[in-house]
């Protein structure tokens, strides 16, 4: 089998650290830098990826395209590329709920085969290892899982069925996520009464607890603007399976007291924490 070439659409964070392994085993890997930021730009050259210029150009020299993008774009970027009539496979890797992957795979049209995706873990730098479940037509999933082949993002099939993906990304998000906006809060709290540091006393005799773990606070501040979005997806999981949706609304509400915090790496807990508390 030739090798594909790979669309990445768009190079962030995640998407470019993926879209780096995946030029272990691809033709090439294209990114569109119409429109794209300078950062952007900046993560597309040091992943060593082919820029076009136009989102036409890119699906049309794409056997594979991989959207990483955040949640609340997805559609729309879906959308857009069902206009382009891509013959391709899509890969809509984003933290969506399985109805919305569903929608997606719909709205791309019958020339596009469409393959759920989900990265649990962190971007694939520096010895992380995350894994891109998959989901969708057994020929598709396997031409994605021979891009990853030897590389740091591992792959596993979970089934032919689009949405089960997704199923497990926002089930994991549910907890790993609303958990540390749990911890935030029960922190703020204990703060204004002077009792956070036995707040921590008491947490740390369970060494599994993300009480123990003050310091994680502002990392998660630094990425409420992702994550809230995500939890929004899960929520609508929750809804869809009859379970009330209400605390990761509200946890997905709270994060958006951090929206001066996107991508902060140096804020300290106590400014996290003030943030937090503001209206």
């Amino acid at each position: 089998m030739a090798e594909p070439t790979v669309g990445i659409l768009h190079p962030g964070s995640m998407g470019a650290a993926v879209a780096a392994c995946a030029a272990t085993n691809a033709a090439r890997v294209l990114w569109c830098s119409q429109g794209r930021s300078p950062a952007s730009a900046a993560r597309a050259e040091q992943a060593g990826l082919t820029p076009v210029s136009t989102l036409h150009e890119l699906l049309d020299q794409s056997g594979i395209v991989i959207s990483l993008c955040p949640p609340a774009a997805a559609e729309d970027l879906a959308r857009e590329v069902a206009g382009h009539a891509f013959d391709g496979t899509y890969v809509e890797a984003n933290a969506i709920s399985p109805d919305r992957a569903e929608r997606i795979a719909s709205l791309l049209g019958p020339n596009t085969t469409a393959v759920d995706g989900a990265v649990v873990g962190s971007p694939p730098v520096r010895g992380k290892t995350p894994t891109l479940y998959l989901s969708g037509p057994t020929a598709a999933t396997t031409m994605v899982e021979a891009v990853f082949v030897g590389t740091a993002v591992r792959t596993r099939v979970l089934g032919t069925q689009v949405g089960q993906a997704s199923a497990l990304k926002v089930s994991y998000t549910a907890f790993q996520k609303a958990s540390r906006v749990l911890a935030a809060l029960a922190t703020g709290m204990a703060r204004q009464y002077e009792v956070d540091q036995e707040l921590l006393e008491v947490a740390a005799r369970r060494s599994t607890s993300y009480l123990a773990e003050p310091e994680y606070i502002p990392k998660v501040a630094a990425r409420a603007w992702r994550w809230g979005p995500e939890l929004e997806e899960a929520a609508d999981t929750l809804a869809a399976a009859g379970l009330p949706p209400e605390m990761l609304r509200a946890a997905a509400s709270t994060m958006a007291r951090w929206h001066d915090a996107k991508d902060d790496s140096d804020l300290s807990v106590a400014d996290a924490l003030e943030q937090l508390a503001e209206p």
